[in-house]
């Protein structure tokens, strides 16, 4: 009997394996990697999108680029020799072709007003304009995190009405003044009564006190008037009930608990903050002579300097995409679920 056994059991074909599945881990490094190539797929296509209307900015435009720049009163020969030496006289998709490839190898063409390099134009101006709005999103978050996450905790369910409506009513009128009267204002007060500050140009630390203020102060009330929203949201949750059942200090759970969930929920505006500002600098620069993309822009729009225009608006347009992304990748770090939901 235990022979017989023993050959039976020796004989017994093994039990089948169940496939093994997928662990969560390759499902997100799965969603990670359809996720960076959705995003890049949609980046090079906003970015065709960006060349070819910067491309065809220069033949929308009514009338003889060439002429207007050289004036009415330019012989025609030098016309025609001008419009032969920048490609203008070739077929549209060639100059097309030419336009990519010089893009490619960094050439951005040559200023019909100065006659220096469209690339050499750009990287003298980029330092003032991103130094300008990168310092201006400092202050209005610094303006906006502690005032929002402030108000959200004095107003919480219904708590200090009067305060509720004397921020509300505040902000929203900072909110709604436009830029160029912010300016006016700050200009008429520190500059030509007090005489504290310089109202144009860049000559040191100071010289960014005005046109900083002036882009980030209402920006930075809106943001926190969302924030506030934000946080009275967070404090009803179950997380935070739970945190006060057991008897954590109050600043634990408003600065570790409520505060970083907020703060996840305004990233995106945050975002937009920053490529707002950035768009922004254009008035700014204009009313303080300050010597940035912004205050170039609006003079090689006045003398018809279109290759100088094409190449500013090409980088702006660029900065606005790559700040997209940069939100979306750390919306994906703080939340990957979203990122597997998608896919």
């Amino acid at each position: 009997m235990t022979t017989t056994s023993s050959a039976t059991s020796s004989t017994t074909p093994p039990a089948p394996v169940a496939p093994a599945r997928p662990t969560a881990s390759g499902l997100r490094d799965n969603a990670w990697v359809r996720f960076g190539i959705r995003r890049a797929g949609q980046l090079l296509v906003s970015l065709w999108a960006l060349v070819t209307a910067s491309f065809l900015m220069i033949h929308l435009v009514p009338g003889d680029p060439v002429r207007a720049s050289l004036g009415m009163t330019a012989p025609q020969a030098l016309v025609n020799a001008r419009r032969q030496e920048l490609g203008l006289d070739d077929p549209l998709l060639v100059q097309y072709w030419h336009y990519l490839g010089d893009l490619f190898s960094g050439d951005f063409g040559i200023s019909m007003s100065s006659q220096l390099p469209v690339s050499q134009v750009i990287s003298q101006r980029l330092p003032a304009t991103l130094s300008l709005a990168v310092a201006a999103f400092v202050l209005a978050l610094l303006i906006a995190i502690p005032l929002g996450a402030l108000m959200g905790v004095l107003t919480r369910g219904g708590r200090a009405q009067r305060t509720e409506l004397g921020f509300t009513t505040v902000s929203v009128i900072i909110g709604a003044i436009p830029d160029f009267v912010v300016c006016v204002i700050l200009v008429w007060i520190f500059g030509v009564n007090l005489h504290l500050l310089p109202v144009a140009g860049k000559f040191g630390l100071d010289s960014y006190v005005l046109q900083v203020v002036a882009l980030a102060v209402g920006p930075g009330v809106i943001l926190a008037r969302i924030l506030r929203v934000e946080m009275i949201a967070v404090l009803r949750a179950d997380y935070v009930r739970t945190a006060r059942a057991k008897r954590l200090p109050a600043v634990t759970i408003y600065l570790k608990h409520a505060l970083p969930n907020a703060l996840t929920a305004t990233l995106t505006l945050s975002g937009l903050l920053l490529s707002g500002l950035i768009a922004g600098t254009v008035l700014v620069e204009n009313v303080f002579a300050w010597p940035g993309l912004g205050s170039t822009i609006v003079s090689s729009i006045q003398n018809k300097d279109y290759p100088v225009v094409q190449a500013i608006v090409l980088v702006y347009g660029v900065l606005v995409l790559l700040i997209n992304l940069v939100v979306d990748i750390a919306l994906a770090l703080l939340d990957p679920r979203s990122t597997i939901r998608e896919n």
